[in-house]
């Protein structure tokens, strides 16, 4: 089993930044493709970055040129550092893990998710 718990969200105003974080444990592989995705209620969750040992980080074009993925291998931690933010970059983000090196159908793994509050 593979545990994965958010940190470092909150509250910003537009042009400011976060830099969000997800520690996997357990049976975690930090070689495996991980990923955040986020949802406002109401819509379907979108995914916003990717990346894997493998996998070369990709954006949604949304966030592209604004958010930077990463991962700490030593520590197993995903990151995603956010700037320039925007009021509609406002969700609830969820760090994900995929059960292998490919990033195809769904992820297996979720965390709990931490609310992004962007205000303008």
């Amino acid at each position: 089993q593979v545990q994965l718990s958010e940190s470092g969200g909150g509250s910003v105003q537009a042009g400011g930044s976060l830099n969000l974080s997800c520690a996997a444990s357990g049976a975690s592989n930090i070689d495996n493709c991980m990923g955040w995705f986020r949802q406002v209620p109401g819509k379907e969750r979108e995914r916003v970055a990717i990346i894997g040992r493998i996998i070369f980080p990709t954006y949604a074009d949304s966030v592209e040129g604004r958010f930077t993925i990463s991962t700490d291998d030593a520590k197993n931690i995903l990151y995603l550092q956010m700037n320039t933010l925007k009021s509609e970059d406002t969700a609830m983000y969820y760090c994900a893990q995929w059960s292998g090196l490919y990033c195809g159908g769904a992820p297996l793994y979720w965390g709990q998710g931490i609310q992004v509050t962007v205000s303008s």
